[in-house]
């Protein structure tokens, strides 16, 4: 039986190592065969797709402007957002 190109017995992935994983880097898929018996595949790892990236849901959701809920002081405050005498003369006017 004839040895596909992109296979390797055991002892040629041991001796090539670092080689066939240059070529997996490149995007060349390896498999490795003990007695001429496929038993490994080594593949490329794919980056995240984009779905599994930040923003993925952009356009898939809504988060509406204003929830009813007001200003909550408090929190402004805690991140220093407002200052006392600003928050003082918001809880006034309230």
């Amino acid at each position: 039986m004839a040895r596909r190109p992109d296979q390797y017995n055991v002892l040629e992935a041991k001796t090539h190592l670092s080689r066939l994983l240059a070529e997996v880097e490149a995007g060349r898929e390896i498999t490795i065969a003990r007695n001429g018996t496929p038993i490994a595949k080594v593949v490329p790892v794919r980056a995240k797709r984009p779905s599994d990236a930040f923003g993925c849901l952009r356009g898939r959701i809504t988060v509406p402007e204003d929830d009813g809920s007001g200003e909550d002081l408090d929190i402004l405050e805690m991140f220093g957002l407002l200052t006392e005498a600003e928050i003082e003369q918001r809880r006034q006017g309230a």
